[in-house]
Parts: C-alpha cells; sequence; structure tokens
C-alpha cells in the first residue's frame, strides 16, 4: 500500500526504525548524492546505524561524498530510503534487489511513480535536499558536514540558483545551510566554476554540431562515444553537459542527445523556459519523465532515429495532441 506522508511523519519514520540503506538514482546527481550523504549522517548523528549503497554510475566529481558512508559488506538494512528518484526505472543494477523493498521515498518530481510504501512528496520545492532539509532538522543538528552536502544538493539542482526552478524558500534553505559553519567556497568552485580542458573540448564538439530552430528559441547537440573517446572525456568532464546548450543567448529549449555505452540507445535530455514547453511532457511520451522545465528519457533507435522522435514528441505537445 502506498502511503503519502509529511516531513514530519517522515522524520517520525526515520527515528522509530534502524539499519538504514539509503538508495540513489542512476547517474546520479548532486541532488541525490547531497541527499543521501546527508540523510546518513544526520541518521548517525541519531544514534542509528546508516548507509548508503554505493553508485557505480557517480562520477569523480561527486564520490567524495560517499567516503565513510557505504556498507561493509553482508550488511542486511532493515530499512531502505530512496531519496531523489521518481521512478523504477531510475534504480541501478545493485539497488534493482530493493525495488519491492522501499519503505520511505523521499521526492521532489512530479512523475513520482510512488513505488515506496511511503513517499514524502513536494513537487513545488526546487531541489530534493530541501525536503530532506525539512526532514533532518527535527531530529537532528545541521553540522557542517551535514550542512555542506545538503547545500551541494540544492545549489545543483537549482545550477547554482540561476535555473528558474529556484524560488525564495531554496535561498532560505541554502542561507540556513551555510550558517552551519562549511565554507560554500570551494564547494562553488568545484561546482559551478572550475572546468576541466577535456570539458571545454566537449563542449567546442557540441558547438560545432549545434541545431537551430524555431528561430533560434531552441537548440539540439547531439554527443556520440565516438566524439567522447576522441576527447578522451569522462563522466565527470560530462556532468550536467546538458546544461551547456541553454547558456546560449536567444535559446529557451535545450535538446542534448547523449549515445549511451550501450548500442543503439541515446538518452535525451531537456531543458526549457517556463511558460515555453513542458519538458516533463515531452520526456513522458519518450518513456521518461522529470519536471516541467527539466526532463529526461533514454530512448532506443540510432541517434537520427531519436533525434526526430524527439523533435516529434516536441510538436505534440505544442500542438495539444
Amino acid at each position: 500500500m502506498n502511503e503519502t506522508i509529511t516531513t514530519q511523519q517522515a522524520a517520525a519514520f526515520l527515528t522509530a526504525h534502524d539499519g538504514y540503506l539509503i538508495l540513489t538514482h542512476m547517474r546520479p546527481d548532486g541532488d541525490t548524492v547531497g541527499c543521501a550523504a546527508g540523510l546518513c549522517r544526520a541518521l548517525r548523528q541519531a544514534g542509528k546505524t546508516a548507509y548508503v549503497l554505493e553508485n557505480e554510475g557517480a562520477s569523480s566529481l561527486f564520490t567524495p561524498y560517499f567516503e565513510g558512508l557505504t556498507p561493509p559488506e553482508g550488511f542486511t538494512p532493515e530499512a531502505v530510503v530512496s531519496v531523489d528518484m521518481a521512478s523504477r526505472g531510475l534504480f541501478p543494477d545493485n539497488a534493482k534487489p530493493y525495488l519491492d523493498r522501499v519503505d520511505l521515498a523521499v521526492d521532489h518530481h512530479p512523475s513520482q511513480e510512488f513505488f515506496a510504501k511511503a513517499t514524502c512528496l513536494d513537487s513545488s520545492k526546487a531541489a530534493c535536499g530541501q525536503i530532506i532539509y525539512e526532514i533532518v532538522r527535527q531530529f537532528a543538528q545541521i553540522t557542517p558536514d551535514i550542512g555542506e552536502v545538503l547545500y551541494v544538493a540544492v545549489s545543483t539542482d537549482c545550477g547554482c540558483f540561476q535555473y528558474s526552478n529556484t524560488d525564495a524558500d531554496a535561498h532560505r534553505v541554502a542561507a540556513d545551510l551555510m550558517e552551519s559553519g562549511f565554507d560554500p567556497y570551494p564547494v562553488n568552485r568545484r561546482h559551478f566554476r572550475g572546468k576541466t580542458l577535456k570539458r571545454l573540448q566537449l563542449e567546442g564538439v557540441l558547438t560545432q554540431g549545434l541545431e537551430l530552430r524555431d528561430g533560434g528559441a531552441t537548440a539540439l547537440v547531439f554527443l556520440t562515444q565516438e566524439m567522447i573517446r576522441k576527447v578522451g572525456a569522462d563522466e565527470r568532464d560530462m556532468e550536467d553537459i546538458s546544461a551547456f546548450v541553454g547558456q546560449i543567448d536567444g535559446v529557451k529549449n535545450g535538446i542534448t542527445l547523449k549515445e549511451n555505452h550501450c548500442d543503439n540507445e541515446v538518452k535525451i535530455s531537456l531543458r526549457t523556459d517556463p511558460g515555453d514547453l513542458n519538458a516533463s511532457k515531452v520526456c513522458a511520451l519518450l518513456g521518461g519523465g522529470g519536471h516541467a522545465a527539466a526532463a529526461g528519457a533514454m530512448v532506443e533507435g540510432s541517434m537520427e532515429e531519436v533525434r526526430r522522435k524527439v523533435l516529434d514528441a516536441i510538436e505534440k505537445v505544442r500542438s495539444g495532441r
């Protein structure tokens, strides 16, 4: 039975149980990583046994936040919690044994599938980190180590507070987290200012293949495995690469197509301006989901086939079909 609960009820559940395993989604971003690390540290502060399941898809940008938090061999959880995970399709391979065992899901995606026994959902929040913050402050002190990882969760999902999902509450939560005592400068530099040389080279490759539509309001770029190999890039170099195309003046809708390691599979990332195009509706037609301004999907087919599919889906949403 699926039950929707409040942050107060989620905090009560977390303080009433023990032996936690926390799950993060495939291709983990700062929100799911920061939420998992922050929740794990808060539970440990409250005297609970808690671990974060390893995520092989995490890039070197995020793996440091998991240090000391992953479970020992043979650990059997008593309670399973997922953070920032909207659907069963987002479970990494090593998390799939827990598909039917999630006791609590904490999320902010309107496309939530309600796969857990209880779900704490607030789709009005810009980041899941805001919800985790509201939960953990009810039973733990926001220490610098907790404040830092939750700040990573909130700030990265807001694009350093530049995305359209950023609201006053996101700023208030970020300010409260900063007051815990960690130094935000190295965090902001790590996630928002620094770029590897290979990342800059990838952006150059994307620019060369840029396709502008709708008088420049819609931009499409693509990244093949051959391009990635030629540059010698890894997952860290490609972190949040889908935000790149939206930096072009005049672009309201940015489409990034990235060829997966598997043959005949392409990842779609769609970023849109508020009121122009609902990204979640477009990606839902392609088997994915997300937010109105940021959504994605994994689609079978060649790059050209998937390109046609996503453009067709955009036209269907625009025409109301």
